[in-house]
């Protein structure tokens, strides 16, 4: 959440925004972004964001929560993950060029700091309810709690997970924390990215760091092609932050392209025909991304053979038209999406480990998708709407610090009793949910119930 000290677009000297294509003003903007697939500020929208990528973030995350409720019928909503990694490549490059720009340097400490604090509150709360509702249903739930916890304190979830040898794609073992993956990849895209691109701001010609860019995103795009089985179980390559990191690279690569453009010649017969062209661009990219939820699927060599590639490319089409703020960008940030957007990181985190206890509370007899898909939604909606009122949303603004510095504002006095006993409820309940954790951990058993009574059937 690093921000820029002037919230003035570049000098008017040169071309105008209208008789450009709008980067100069769009990378202004993404110096003051949220860094990550959160909104952010930016002069495009009078909420401070970047126009259309709160929309963009809607489509996505309602992508891969149809892909886990109504897999037959959305085959390849798993592609909305890879949506959010080119936005969040975009934004993270667009801040720290934009930092380097201004100041010569990159505060890593502070940009590192800001990202914990941005990505790790909200995991809190999903853990211990999390573990606390999966140790009072018991069972194969709890089956490698301990290690999906390392995964989730430490972001290497992904790595965890393929050491352990779990796999994304099986519905016989319910990991609760298992869409915790992409989240890791994300978190070790922003620990080692900064780095490099230090190195590749070194470079004068924007040219060629572009193409530097672009042949990491191609190397690891063949990475996840080279390693892919056919017929076997994709999981490696799709949690791999080798193997998938193409898509915060492309979005990178755009941050990159814009920055470079909006240092050129604006008034060049190619650059005004793309402004001419750009929302038919990105409507037609945006219509082929969609496409893609029923074109692919999670088991076709389709997908890590060039179509998730094709779509992170497709993805920074729709970026590139969105964010300028006319009619194409307008057009995404409706209020329905735009209100999901902003809630699409917390229902993202909620949907996974709420589908998994829901279908394993609900009655065997009854065991229908339909009800278990509207009950997941609701709980999910109304648990991520918490999350940003209460968590999100005050700490983006305030930081951790102010946050606590308001709750001890309301310190206990004699006037004051309302504060004090939610203060105390909050604190009793927190305790509540560590021991149910605790429980969880102490509970979890060390084999599927399915493989014990195998086990016993042949002693």
């Amino acid at each position: 959440m690093m921000r820029s000290s002037s919230t003035r677009p570049p000098s008017a000297a040169g071309p105008t925004p209208s008789e450009t294509d709008g980067s100069a003003v769009v990378l202004s903007s993404v110096a003051l972004v949220e860094a990550d697939a959160a909104p952010g500020t930016g002069v495009t929208l009078p909420a401070g964001r970047l126009a259309g990528l709160d929309g963009l973030r809607a489509i996505a995350v309602i992508a891969v929560v149809l892909f886990h409720l109504f897999p037959s019928l959305v085959p390849g909503g798993f592609i909305g993950v890879d949506i959010f990694f080119v936005i969040s490549g975009f934004l993270i490059t667009g801040l720290l060029v934009a930092e380097h720009e201004r100041s010569g340097r990159l505060g890593l400490g502070r940009f590192w700091k800001r990202r914990v604090r941005r990505l790790v509150p909200p995991i809190v709360p999903l853990v211990l309810v999390g573990c606390s509702a999966a140790w009072l249903i018991g069972g194969d739930v709890l089956i490698g709690l301990g290690s999906q916890l390392l995964g989730a304190a430490t972001f290497g979830y992904n790595w965890v997970a393929i050491l352990a040898d779990t796999s994304y794609f099986s519905a016989d073992q319910p990991e609760l924390l298992r869409n915790l993956w992409s989240l890791a990849v994300e978190e070790q895209f922003y620990l080692l990215w900064p780095l490099a691109l230090l190195a590749l701001l070194r470079i004068r010609r924007g040219g060629l760091r572009l193409t530097l860019v672009l042949g990491l995103a191609a190397a690891s795009a063949a990475w996840m092609a080279a390693l892919f089985v056919d017929g076997g179980d994709p999981t490696r390559v799709y949690y791999g932050s080798d193997t998938h990191s193409f898509g915060l690279l492309i979005g990178a690569a755009l941050a990159l392209a814009l920055r470079r453009t909006c240092l050129e010649d604006q008034a060049s017969p190619v650059t005004a025909g793309l402004a001419r062209l750009r929302p038919w661009l990105g409507g037609l990219a945006l219509a082929l991304v969609t496409a893609g939820f029923w074109v692919l699927s999670d088991d076709g060599a389709a997908a890590y053979r060039g179509g998730l590639v094709i779509i992170s490319l497709l993805t920074a089409v729709v970026i590139w038209a969105a964010v300028r703020g006319d009619a194409f960008g307008r057009a995404l940030d409706v209020t329905p999406l735009r209100y999901l957007g902003e809630r699409s990181y917390g229902i993202y985190l909620w949907h996974w480990p709420v589908l998994v206890l829901v279908q394993l509370a609900w009655p065997a007899s009854q065991h229908a998708a339909l009800p278990i898909g509207v009950t997941v939604g609701v709980v999910t909606l109304v648990a991520a709407a918490g999350s940003y009122r209460w968590l999100e949303h005050p700490i983006r603004r305030f930081g951790v610090r102010g946050c606590w510095r308001a709750l001890a504002a309301r310190a206990p006095t004699s006037r004051r009793r309302g504060p004090t006993i939610r203060l105390l409820a909050v604190a009793v309940v927190t305790a509540l949910l560590a021991a149910g954790t605790l429980a969880a951990l102490a509970t979890a058993p060390a084999a599927a119930a399915a493989q014990v009574a195998i086990a016993r059937g042949q002693a």
